[in-house]
């Protein structure tokens, strides 16, 4: 069997893609090449876990100038005609498009191609490449069951993500109180300023709380001294290699609602207050994070909306109701997914006809 990897850009398309690509690895004797762009974090990723990458030219359509949306479509024909040189000497079973610029075009060939084709969408509102895709795709693994509106043919899996999020230690009885406050790689810089802010406010309100802080390379200098003049028991971080260990030192997590991050948490059971990036394409942090609190595992605070009061409030109120803190626990983990590399596998082997009908 040989799958095709498509599309890319942030960790976001990248790691579950990965995951995915190590089942298909797992389940059959499976050669796996992925598609991607040359800016995006599949360049460093996909060649570290061994796997080849090959490269298509494809630029942004959302959100950016009349101008670069003119030169992406000008130059998409030539993405997608250098897609289909890529298939026509890899000769896939089955492409599987995981979002992103690279997408659209190599999924696009393949459906010229005859190549069955399987789309992969975390969010609950689809992303443009998966959007256009939609009415032609073969089949579409999803993780939240509202997606399947935008597909003929659809299957709830969830999205992949590390097994040790599932695995988590229970937490000790009678450690204190723990805020894990987090924004992605890269942090999140209003997230971080409202927290900087608030430090006087959170020891006050939330008598023995302790903090777990990952700024982002940016902010730290300015949040290592105010957690410093604040004397606030904490941990400040540019970045967090094990996350899954600070998750289960955590009784609450703040952070933005990426389809990664909302699939980390329901896999770990956390309860969460989700602040969206309100600049992602079509506000789908904003959805991601409705979803789980509509399922009441989340609390959403929209960025406009973040002060230091709403936060404090938000906080003294959740963490000092552990009975609340156990429901949302519940709830967010009913919403997780164990299995979703190997379903998504699966779908894919079946597209292939090397995995039994039907699924």
């Amino acid at each position: 069997m040989r799958a095709v990897l498509a599309g890319g850009g942030t960790g976001g398309h990248v790691i579950p893609a990965l995951a995915i690509a190590h089942e298909l690895r797992a389940l059959y004797p499976c050669e796996v090449l992925f598609i991607g762009t040359s800016r995006g974090i599949e360049n460093r990723l996909v060649p570290a876990a061994g796997f080849k990458l090959e490269l298509v030219e494809v630029g942004a359509l959302k959100k950016v100038s009349l101008a670069k949306r003119i030169a992406t479509m000008t130059a998409l024909p030539v993405a997608i005609f250098r897609s289909w040189k890529i298939l026509n000497h890899f000769r896939p079973d089955v492409v599987i498009g995981v979002g992103g610029y690279a997408s659209g075009p190599a999924m696009l060939a393949a459906a010229f191609s005859g190549v069955p084709t399987l789309a992969f969408e975390p969010n609950v509102v689809p992303g443009l490449a998966n959007r256009i895709m939609a009415p032609i795709v073969s089949s579409a693994a999803v993780h939240f069951e509202e997606t399947c509106r935008y597909f003929q043919r659809c299957r709830l899996t969830g999205v992949p993500v590390r097994r040790a999020f599932f695995n988590l230690p229970p937490k000790p009885a009678g450690s204190p109180p723990t805020l894990l406050v987090f924004g992605g790689s890269q942090g999140a810089h209003a997230i971080n300023e409202v927290v900087m802010n608030s430090l006087a406010a959170l020891l006050e309100e939330v008598p023995g709380i302790q903090l777990i802080h990952q700024t982002g390379e940016r902010d730290y200098n300015d949040a290592q001294a105010a957690y410093l003049r604040s004397r606030a028991p904490a941990e400040v971080l540019p970045f967090i290699e094990e996350m899954p260990e600070m998750f289960a030192r955590a009784d609450l997590l703040v952070c933005r609602s990426g389809a990664s991050t909302v699939a980390e948490v329901t896999a770990a059971g956390k309860p969460a207050i989700f602040i969206p990036f309100p600049h992602a394409a079509d506000d789908h942090q904003s959805r991601n994070a409705q979803a789980l609190e509509r399922a009441g595992a989340a609390v959403l605070i929209a960025e406009k909306d973040l002060t230091s009061e709403r936060l404090v409030g938000t906080v003294r109120e959740l963490l000092c109701d552990p009975a609340r803190l156990a429901r949302m626990s519940a709830a967010s983990r009913k919403l997780s997914h164990p299995d979703a590399a190997r379903q998504i596998a699966l779908m894919a082997g079946r597209l292939a006809g090397v995995g039994g009908a039907g699924y």
